[in-house]
């Protein structure tokens, strides 16, 4: 979920470039965003991404069932227009020809993408209760009755 529309509820295209950037971050990580990956820090996959970027240690971000060989070069390009889609600014987020044209063409021409804002896992959520061991646990409070005839 974008920023702007967490925050204010205005969705818009950037919305979708925002989802779209998280979407390849998940697939490049092999891992969800959500809860914490970096428990230390208590970053969720955004900010763990955006750690291992700045650190030029993107290649720790790839999931290892992707397999090898894989091309080191596209996936780490990948990541980087998935760090540039979830820019917590909309007018900073590429539109998604550009991001379809970045995807296509070299890394050369890339901007630096800026840090996410939402780069901590929540703590404590509405419908999310914590442990005494500090873990986070998400409880449903969805009930299902199944009727059975006699």
């Amino acid at each position: 979920m974008s920023p702007e529309y967490a925050m204010d509820g205005s969705f818009s295209v950037k919305s979708d470039v925002f989802s779209f950037g998280v979407l390849v971050l998940e697939i490049i990580s092999g891992r969800r965003n959500r809860g914490i990956l970096h428990p230390a820090r208590k970053l969720n996959l955004l900010g763990y991404a955006w750690s291992l970027w700045k650190e030029g240690k993107g290649l720790e971000l790839v999931d290892s069932s992707l397999g090898y060989p894989i091309p080191m070069a596209e996936v780490l390009k990948c990541a980087q227009i998935g760090l540039l889609c979830v820019q917590d600014c909309p007018q900073d987020r590429p539109e998604m020809a550009a991001v379809v044209l970045m995807l296509g063409g070299d890394n050369a021409a890339l901007p630096h993408p800026k840090q996410p804002e939402f780069i901590m896992a929540r703590v404590h959520a509405e419908g999310s209760r914590t442990s005494s061991k500090g873990l986070m646990r998400t409880f449903n409070d969805v009930t299902v009755s199944d009727i059975d005839g006699r």
